[in-house]
């Protein structure tokens, strides 16, 4: 997934965000609860389907609110021009969750990726941006952005809240229940339905 930033209307000194890594495979509600929710008490003819629906499911709640059930993995590139001073920050989209960075890098003027030592660099939460020592002057020109950032996103402390795992249930019946893309049938979402859940727990866009 990738996201475009849009030129000026980027406050920040990034150009653009890679989602490089994401747990397309871990389920997070057990398919035992889901089958329950289906009234399939004891019924494991379908788990299969169960799988695809519990991570289809879960990757909607996921990004309807902004935040991940499992940890994921973003790089964030930037143009050698947005960055100057001593010592150098790169700003990083804004998180509601704890990160890690990975790693920083670099390609230099030899076109050879290069990778910041760990100790030359910090996150600094408080502002939402990676400070780094320095780097050095021989940056490829030849590249847009020859500088990027790795970094992993902890998991969401919402995965355990009861109300955001029902709402990631509701979505799964919507899905188990409607198997094609068209209905001749008049459809109405139901008072306190996936959007009413989340909606608190949705992040603020400005």
């Amino acid at each position: 997934m990738e996201y475009q930033t849009g030129g000026n209307r980027n406050p920040f000194n990034y150009q653009k965000v890679e989602q490089i890594g994401r747990d397309v495979s871990t389920t997070w509600i057990p398919l035992t609860t889901v089958a329950d929710q289906l009234n399939l008490y004891g019924d494991t003819s379908q788990d299969d389907l169960l799988y695809g629906l519990e991570l289809a499911s879960r990757m909607v709640i996921e990004d309807y609110i902004g935040q991940s059930m499992f940890p994921c993995q973003y790089r964030v590139y930037y143009n050698a021009g947005s960055l100057s001073g001593t010592p150098l920050t790169l700003d990083l989209p804004e998180v509601s969750q704890s990160i890690t960075v990975d790693a920083v890098k670099y390609w230099d003027a030899s076109n050879t990726l290069q990778t910041v030592a760990s100790n030359g660099y910090y996150y600094d939460d408080s502002g939402n941006k990676v400070v780094v020592a320095t780097l050095p002057t021989d940056l490829n020109t030849g590249r847009t952005s020859p500088v990027y950032c790795e970094y992993t996103v902890a998991a969401s402390h919402l995965a355990n809240y009861p109300v955001v795992q029902q709402a990631s249930l509701l979505m799964l019946m919507h899905l188990y229940n409607n198997r094609s893309n068209t209905t001749e049938k008049i459809v109405r979402e139901i008072p306190f339905g996936v959007s009413s859940l989340l909606r608190p727990y949705k992040d603020l866009v400005l």
